[in-house]
């Protein structure tokens, strides 16, 4: 872990690389704030904003280019409406709908509820069956009933992941020395890109 003394986080226009941008923290205001100030595109996420601005710093063009996909027609099933079996392929059309509901708790339990992590797997598993659903959703419940579980969180929610670890580490702690020690974090570069707990953070001043 970098010394807290060795740098002070940079004023966000001062930087002139894709790799140091990187290396800190920033809020989405900084980034919309600098892209204004670069002309590049400020609509999107945070961190394709982020990728546009460090794109431009390393190359000049406003505008990446990526090649372009084959049009492919999106599935009509009606997701609403539509009779559900565990045959049922799962369609670039999905929706968390209240039949889909139906079906689960048919399937699986009255007790049934969607969380984040299998909305997530439902979404990127296109042609899977509703059948092939219901026994990754059991398996997530077996995983979850286990002491050691931990919930995933995506990589983009890095206070997210952070206050688990946190917490979890420190369960004598609370909220308010989770935001001080990660404000102290996050004034800090990392190599990697991320901000992630480590136990030396209750060092930090």
């Amino acid at each position: 872990m970098m010394d807290n003394k060795e740098t002070e986080r940079p004023e966000i226009t001062s930087i002139k690389s894709g790799d140091e941008l990187r290396r800190w923290y920033w809020l989405k205001s900084d980034l919309i704030g600098y892209a204004r100030i670069l002309g590049v595109k400020t609509s999107c996420g945070k961190f394709e904003i982020l990728g546009r601005i460090s794109h431009y710093l390393d190359t000049g063009e406003k505008e990446q280019k990526f090649a372009s996909k084959p049009e492919s027609k999106r599935s009509k099933f009606d997701w609403h409406s539509e009779v559900l079996t565990a045959e049922t392929q799962i369609t670039d059309s999905y929706k968390n709908t209240q039949n889909v509901r139906r079906f689960f708790k048919e399937h699986v339990g009255a007790s049934f509820k969607f969380n984040i992590e299998f909305m997530a797997w439902m979404k990127s598993n296109i042609g899977r069956t509703l059948g092939d659903a219901v026994n990754e959703y059991q398996a997530m419940k077996t995983r979850m009933s286990d002491p050691d579980f931990k919930s995933k969180i995506e990589d983009h929610n890095q206070f997210n992941s952070y206050t688990r670890d946190f917490l979890a580490d420190n369960p004598d702690m609370g909220m308010s020395d989770v935001r001080k020690y990660w404000a102290l974090k996050t004034s800090l570069p990392s190599d990697s890109g991320r901000h992630e707990y480590e136990r030396s953070d209750l060092d930090l001043k």
